[in-house]
């Protein structure tokens, strides 16, 4: 025992800060960056690349760039002289069709309450304290009605019906991505539980329809929903496309969500199941409270990658006549005003969706350490 320490009682020692060097942002790029000559040697050449790539972009993109004041290409190039920086004119110019599609100007604050309303929904679904609240919960549940209502019109609300031709860029990929995430969770749970069921009938139908979706591309889907489907349909029906594009989307998205969940319920130790059936649990009780959760965690990290693959498949209904973002931006990019700016179209395009893509994967991380039990 040294000096210092005779001089407190025994569980009185106060707390000492680490030894230097062995904590902070040094001690981390040491551990991390440079802890042996092959992970110095990558260091320094992402570095390397960092340095090559990241300054030319910056000075592309913001230093040298154009967002209004131009009408045109031509303009953009006039304004920009020597210097060759990105066009951001046209998207300027175009906003309101990459962010509304057709729809109806005067409508338009419909769809902004609509993605309040939504952010709202979203931020119930996540946070656990307004998750709890079940007076809140059930307006989670309520909020996505009232969307609808709002997007499409209703004439008991006074709303100006809008046909869903009109709909399109980020309010079109927001309607067939969230739908799809938001209504393929509980089918493809359902799915998964009638795969693994002892009953035939549910088993046999799962495993039918999965692996028929499963070996069957998105884009076939989709040219199923909007041109094979009209000759099965009566004589005079009208079927709306969209409608059609999201039961596509949901059922394919569902199809793949289950094979992960039905994974997540492999990986369950028989004991769990045991120990459900002595404490007296139904089946339904022991899968809500006991499997499913357990499942479920475990299935956390192939879920959200399905959801982020759906979100960008969204980019696929332009096959089929829909224009989402990228849609109205390759109808911009093809008239004589804005020609040849497809690198600043797919820069925007691809920030968008990162900005979504990247969200749900640090989410779905946050979860993951949140829900780990160390096990």
């Amino acid at each position: 025992m040294t000096t210092e320490t005779k001089k407190y009682p025994a569980g009185m020692h106060p707390v000492l800060p680490p030894p230097s060097g062995s904590v902070g942002p040094v001690r981390w790029m040491r551990d991390n960056l440079f802890s042996s000559i092959s992970n110095t040697v990558l260091t320094l050449l992402g570095l390397y690349l960092v340095y090559i790539i990241v300054p030319p972009f910056i000075q592309w993109a913001f230093i040298d760039s154009v967002v209004v004041g131009a009408e045109s290409r031509k303009e953009c190039l006039a304004i920009m002289g020597e210097d060759r920086g990105a066009c951001w004119s046209f998207v300027y110019r175009r906003w309101g069709q990459f962010v509304y599609g057709f729809y109806p100007v005067e409508e338009r604050w419909r769809v902004n309450v609509a993605f309040i309303l939504a952010a709202f929904t979203i931020a119930i679904v996540l946070v656990e304290k307004l998750r709890n609240d079940k007076r809140i919960l059930i307006g989670a549940i309520l909020l996505p009605v009232a969307c609808f209502f709002l997007i499409t019109g209703s004439s008991l609300f006074g709303l100006v019906s809008v046909p869903t031709n009109k709909m399109g860029g980020i309010l079109l990929t927001l309607i067939v991505g969230l739908s799809g995430i938001f209504v393929s969770l509980p089918i493809s749970i359902m799915l998964a539980l009638s795969r693994i069921s002892k009953l035939p009938i549910f088993s046999i139908f799962a495993t039918i329809f999965i692996e028929f979706i499963r070996g069957v591309p998105l884009i076939t889907l989709l040219f199923i929903a909007s041109t094979l489907l009209s000759y099965f349909l009566p004589p005079g029906s009208n079927f709306d496309l969209l409608l059609r594009v999201l039961i596509m989307v949901t059922l394919f998205s569902a199809a793949y969500i289950a094979e992960v969940i039905r994974g997540g319920l492999a990986a369950i130790p028989t004991g769990q199941y045991e120990a459900a059936d002595a404490l007296g649990l139904s089946y339904w009780q022991s899968m809500r409270l006991i499997i499913l959760p357990q499942a479920l965690k475990i299935s956390i990290p192939g879920i959200v990658g399905s959801f982020i693959g759906l979100f960008k498949d969204t980019t696929l209904v332009v096959i089929i006549g829909l224009l989402d973002p990228l849609g109205i931006g390759m109808a911009a990019i093809s008239t004589t005003e804005w020609a040849g700016l497809s690198t600043e179209l797919y820069v925007f395009i691809g920030l968008f969706f990162f900005i979504f893509c990247f969200s749900m994967s640090r989410y779905s991380l946050h979860l993951e350490k949140k829900l780990h039990t160390g096990h």
